[in-house]
């Protein structure tokens, strides 16, 4: 092939021809909107660093999920913000625990919605991490009893789908299990198996209210630097029954998703996470960039890397402009 006899341009000067070799598309089937659900009626408490987001109680929850439902979302990740707090993370546990509130009534009102728990001890613990700490760290094999009662809980409430966040050796099998063992065997896991420590998170903490209060995650979270030892995460989690596996952040692990599903037959999930939806955000109210292009950018980006199932708090808007 040489120029003048090949010319790329010529698929690209029709719009309709440019539309029908479009290698890469958006869907609303492919989103999954997370929202953050707290104790209270009648609360919208608006998110600072997250300008569209809020910590809502289960009431406006279930008005949300009703409205992103009518705009073609169907999908959400519910992670909670409790009115108690322990030290194992215990209180998420309860059957009347906020998530599972949450999961009992949007389940009344909405037939046609898929609901996912996250599961993790960050936000319900007095300390922020994900886990019970012995010495100093998060203790796993503890933890992973935590996570698991978890799980049930979520499972007994509604839930359609878990998703284990907290990045302890085993988790997923200890999950399914305990799932599989109390008559949940077809509730599947969707699991963050390649989680970073990044530094992307910094305004979820302040949405989740799960700032670590000492020290940092790296004893559990991913080194950043590495892309070998997520495929060995990831193939560990397949192993114990992740249904879906997720790599966390998006962006700036595209190389990592796109590892993941050249060697994994398995539907891969990427998580467009708070620092990256806020600069997008603040960016946008400074008049530096058309937030419009630039979304529809980044989540193709993350789809044509390989991605099935997009986690982002962009997809209200994404309902408006598809």
């Amino acid at each position: 092939m040489s120029f003048p006899k090949t010319r790329l341009r010529r698929l690209r000067k029709n719009p309709i021809l440019q539309k029908m070799v479009t290698e890469t598309t958006i869907s609303l089937d492919d989103l999954i909107m997370p929202l953050f659900v707290c104790s209270g009626s009648k609360v919208k408490k608006p998110i600072g660093s997250m300008p569209g987001n809020y910590q809502m109680s289960v009431d406006n929850i279930v008005d949300e999920c009703k409205q992103l439902v009518d705009k073609g979302i169907k999908a959400v990740l519910l992670f909670g913000i409790p009115a108690h707090k322990d030290e194992t993370g215990m209180v998420a546990t309860s059957d009347d625990a906020i998530v599972q509130q949450a999961i009992k009534a949007v389940k009344k009102e909405i037939s046609d919605i898929f609901l996912i728990a996250d599961i993790c001890n960050c936000e319900y613990t007095t300390h922020g991490h994900c886990g019970t700490i012995v010495n100093g760290d998060v203790d796993n094999d503890l933890t992973l009893e935590t996570l698991a009662l978890q799980a049930l809980s979520f499972a007994r409430a509604g839930v359609d789908m878990v998703a284990p966040s907290d990045m302890m050796d085993g988790r997923v099998g200890r999950i399914r299990l305990a799932l599989d063992d109390h008559g949940f065997s077809y509730l599947p896991i969707m699991s963050y198996s390649a989680k970073y420590a990044s530094a992307f998170y910094g305004p979820f903490r302040e949405a989740a209210e799960s700032a670590p209060k000492f020290g940092n995650r790296s004893s559990y979270q991913m080194n950043p630097a590495n892309s070998d030892e997520a495929m060995r995460e990831i193939a560990l989690d397949i192993e114990e029954g992740a249904d879906i596996i997720m790599v966390k952040p998006a962006l700036s692990y595209l190389d990592v998703i796109r590892r993941a599903k050249d060697e994994f037959n398995i539907p891969i999930a990427a998580y467009n996470v708070s620092g990256e939806f806020s600069m997008v955000k603040a960016a946008a109210e400074k008049g530096w960039i058309d937030e419009k292009r630039i979304v529809r950018e980044i989540l193709t980006s993350i789809k044509r890397a390989g991605s099935d199932i997009i986690l982002t708090y962009h997809a209200r808007d994404m309902a408006e402009w598809l």
